[in-house]
């Protein structure tokens, strides 16, 4: 039966499925772009609106966004994925969010514009701040409350940044004219209605990304707030990762649909990926790459350089939480060799270049562009490509770009299995860059575990769907979402192991080369 409504007093005819909600859209607010993607029940990607938003570089060590230009964005991707699906509102059950967790984002809530540039995660300005708050205690001075170091990677001092160096800033927030979200609080608020009832708000995996969650109380510490000089009244209520936090906007294409899933990229990665019990791990291969252990309801606290962070909480549940390892470049450093020096004309061709020869012939590239993550935590680390010789030539470049990716996910897997009770034994991945088969089998390798990825490679933006449906009954549960997924691939480790170790000392030589680089008056 063909249905019709009234438009503007004209009979418009609707496809046949104008009125089936058989769908739930996510949105993922990335680092490089932002997506809108439409899932069905059986977590199959229906279709794909995606747009790319500016990397500013103001000067070296700074990485800004446009979060005007980023939430022009998600109207756009909404429309195209709707149009390409042949959907409207009428079809879309709930709406998920997933984004760039610790990208920070202040704005006059009166107004609705941002006071800057949103501050990108890979930021490495507020070094200073981050060393005054430390003191003598130490980065790791407010670690058992919040499972994180002191460090530019984390919100809470690009807030600070903002408060004490864009004029007028300090001012209006201590008058209550602020309000601070990272990309999905941003998102939200716009989507909600923005100066018009728009809803202050983020998940408790973001806001674990912050330094200022308690994650005993998963509310936000008056003590770390107070030490940052940051007023709570800037700051988004704090939810679970599955509920219905308000109604798409009157003025949006999804008007009345519940936006009902938050999750952080790499926790909604996580979720996507069925890890929902203790144990479970995932790794993302994205910009950085991010490895996440479900540690259940238990907060274990590294000794070896990785991150306790809160894995999803659903409404009315106990938190799950999680120990994590964050690499800041990853793929990031493809787009350098395509970018910066031109070495490649698209990411996909370095997987070629690197076929043409059969080893890295002694070069060995590690990223730091940003310092380096964990486990190591060096903010005077930069980036070094050593062991070169004239026989190194272009191949050897892009070989040793794509195994520095499989090097720093083995520190960071070290780093988990010497933390956690039981080793693992697979690794769950997703991720742009699991297309390359190369380096998924040099992962393996240097591993010595099999590497395994699902059919649906959206697994961020599938782990935002499941949290929004969850809350709205679209799913029934987490046995039904374990059910949707399904293995595409699977590399086995082969590298004769006396030639794995051999490389990977040498690896680790190489980043001894990064490091006290940058003195303490250029941090």
């Amino acid at each position: 039966m063909t249905a019709h409504i009234v438009l503007d007093g004209e009979d418009v005819r609707l496809p046949d499925n104008a009125h089936s909600v058989d769908y739930v859209l996510s949105i993922d607010q990335g680092t490089t772009s932002t997506r809108a993607i439409i899932f069905d029940h059986a977590g199959t990607v229906v279709a794909t609106g995606q747009l790319e938003h500016d990397q500013i570089f103001p000067q070296a060590g700074w990485v800004e966004h446009d979060a005007t230009q980023i939430w022009d964005n998600v109207r756009e991707v909404i429309g195209l994925a709707l149009a390409k699906a042949s959907l409207t509102r009428h079809n879309i059950a709930a709406i998920g969010i997933t984004n760039q967790r610790e990208t920070a984002v202040v704005w006059n809530k009166h107004t609705g514009k941002p006071i800057y540039n949103a501050i990108v995660w890979q930021d490495t300005r507020t070094q200073a701040i981050a060393n005054r708050l430390a003191g003598e205690e130490g980065v790791t001075r407010f670690s058992k409350t919040v499972g994180l170091p002191l460090a530019t990677y984390f919100s809470g001092t690009k807030i600070v940044w903002m408060l004490e160096n864009v004029e007028g800033a300090r001012e209006l927030a201590n008058n209550g004219d602020l309000l601070f979200g990272t990309t999905d609080t941003w998102v939200l608020w716009n989507l909600t209605g923005g100066v018009d009832g728009g809803v202050h708000v983020t998940d408790v995996t973001n806001a674990s990304r912050t330094l200022f969650m308690d994650l005993k109380t998963l509310d936000w510490s008056d003590e770390i707030l107070a030490e940052f000089g940051v007023p709570r009244s800037m700051l988004p209520e704090i939810k679970s990762s599955s509920e219905v936090y308000g109604y798409a906007h009157s003025s949006s294409l999804l008007r009345e649909v519940p936006v009902a899933g938050i999750l952080g990229d790499q926790q909604a990665a996580t979720f996507g990926q069925a890890a929902f019990e203790a144990g479970e791990a995932k790794n993302t291969y994205g910009t950085g790459n991010f490895l996440i252990v479900n540690t259940g309801e238990e907060i274990v606290h590294s000794t070896n350089g990785l991150l306790t962070t809160v894995a999803y909480q659903l409404a009315g549940e106990p938190p799950r939480y999680a120990l994590e390892g964050s690499i800041a470049v990853t793929g990031s450093l493809i787009q350098w060799l395509r970018d910066n020096v031109g070495m490649i004309s698209s990411s996909a061709e370095v997987e070629d270049l690197a076929a043409t020869v059969p080893n890295n012939g002694g070069a060995y590239f590690v990223p730091a562009f940003s310092g380096l993550f964990a486990p190591h935590w060096r903010p005077d680390a930069r980036g070094a490509l050593v062991g070169l010789t004239r026989f190194v030539n272009k191949g050897h470049i892009a070989r040793a770009a794509l195994e520095s990716t499989a090097y720093q996910t083995t520190e960071v897997l070290d780093a988990v299995n010497a933390d956690s009770k039981v080793p693992l034994t697979a690794l769950k991945v997703d991720g742009g860059m699991t297309a390359n088969s190369t380096l998924m089998q040099f992962q393996a390798d240097m591993l010595g575990v099999p590497v395994v990825r699902p059919v649906v490679a959206e697994t961020t933006a599938l782990g935002a769907a499941y949290a929004a449906g969850l809350a709205v009954g679209f799913w029934s549960g987490l046995d039904e979402l374990r059910g949707n997924w399904q293995e595409d691939r699977r590399w086995e480790p082969s590298l004769d192991r006396a030639e794995r170790d051999r490389l990977y000392r040498n690896w680790k030589k190489a980043v001894t080369k990064t490091l006290n680089w940058v003195d303490d008056d250029v941090l």
